[in-house]
């Protein structure tokens, strides 16, 4: 394993972390007798497995159901200061009620401390204000430090780059959870922000959020040879020093194999990457033009002010997504969450646009007049059943 100083926490952190939503029971708490035994096993397993491989950082939250009262009979069979243990709880307006989630999470754990508290989904400038504001929930975790119950906070964000850069400018967090990765490097404004504070980074996701890479279409295989999409994406990220680790979702012991295989390319990134790089880019040129694909993103609105809330952004980048690289699949599991995640993936689809004006949100645009045919083709290429987050499912 390759570990990387997880900034001023000063934390040696293993360039993959162990992120304990996907090998839980239920996303909803319910007494331990229900568990099955299987189950229970096969995340014992995990946790062994990624321990024995070096990967001492398991990452769980208070939202991911039962991960916190299954890992709190595994975690405490190992030497306490073998181990790094994030748990994530959300913000609350009433911070008595963060501080009684908190307390619920650290029992299950079995316990005395955690390593690193996350706010969990800084996602809004209401959820910052919650956050930050005198007797709010950070006033709690100050006290939970004094109390040795947490060492060092940070904060997870599914929103917008300016709300994370807000948070991390606040200079009261050590570290931030956050979405970056091949396919979406929106938020490396963020990652500059954080460095600047010396903050520990942690990449949400690369996997399943970049790409659904565990089942990647033959196209994107191709263009990523000879790596795997996913060791191309872990490397991808790990080749900028400013990375610290990545979230590994494993849902069972042998979902750490491929990834580490990214390990020992770690060292030549800069010879392995940017013939894989740089056909990417020429398969997005030839299938969407590279006008388009230089010049899309340009002065697009934002949601909130965008007729019908539609997510202009995120609909055009996964039918980009999907056109170049086939990765409908993909597009389709995020495109039928937009109505339906909140401020987590927030903004509606694009099946109203018979009854919308667009052009004066759009005047703006480069591409004001072929945009609207193309939020059409995305819908009709990507909508299907509406899909929920997982911790709705």
């Amino acid at each position: 394993m390759l570990y990387r100083r997880f900034g001023r926490t000063e934390l040696q952190m293993p360039v993959f972390s162990c992120g304990g939503m996907r090998y839980q029971f239920k996303w909803d708490d319910v007494p331990e007798s229900e568990i099955p035994a299987k189950n229970q096993a096969n995340l014992e397993a995990t946790i062994k497995k990624a321990v024995e491989v070096g990967i001492n950082h398991i990452e769980t939250a208070r939202g991911y159901g039962t991960s916190e009262m299954q890992l709190g009979r595994i975690l405490p069979k190992f030497p306490r200061e073998k181990l790094i243990v994030q748990t994530k709880v959300g913000p609350k307006e009433d911070a008595k009620e963060f501080r009684e989630n908190f307390d619920k999470s650290l029992k299950y754990l079995q316990l005395d401390y955690v390593d690193l508290l996350g706010l969990h989904g800084i996602n809004t400038p209401e959820l910052l204000d919650y956050s930050i504001r005198p007797g709010g929930c950070l006033d709690v975790v100050r006290q939970l430090q004094a109390e040795g119950k947490v060492r060092f906070v940070g904060f997870s964000t599914h929103g917008p780059t300016d709300v994370i850069v807000q948070t991390i400018n606040t200079n009261q967090f050590d570290y931030v959870n956050l979405h970056w990765y091949y396919i979406n490097q929106w938020n490396w404004a963020a990652i500059e922000a954080a460095k600047r504070h010396d903050m520990g980074v942690f990449i949400i996701s690369p996997s399943n959020k970049g790409g659904l890479l565990y089942q990647p279409p033959q196209k994107l295989v191709n263009l990523c040879a000879p790596l795997s999409p996913i060791v191309f994406n872990d490397l991808f990220c790990l080749s900028h020093s400013q990375v610290h680790t990545l979230s590994l979702g494993a849902a069972k012991p042998e979902d750490f194999d491929e990834h580490l295989k990214t390990l020992e390319l770690v060292d030549r990134a800069s010879e392995i990457l940017p013939p894989i790089l740089a056909r990417l880019e020429a398969e997005a040129i030839a299938t969407l033009g590279e006008d388009w694909v230089k010049t899309w993103q340009n002065n697009l609105p934002t949601v909130d002010k965008t007729p019908g809330e539609i997510n202009i952004r995120v609909i055009l980048w996964l039918w980009n997504l999907a056109i170049a690289y086939d990765l409908v699949d993909y597009g389709k599991m995020r495109y039928n969450l937009l109505g339906n995640a909140s401020h987590w993936f927030p903004g509606n689809k694009s099946d109203r646009l018979n009854e919308l004006d667009l052009r004066q949100c759009l005047a703006a645009s480069p591409h004001a007049d072929k945009i609207p045919r193309i939020l059409q083709k995305a819908h009709q290429l990507l909508a299907g059943e509406e899909v929920k987050r997982l911790s709705q499912q």
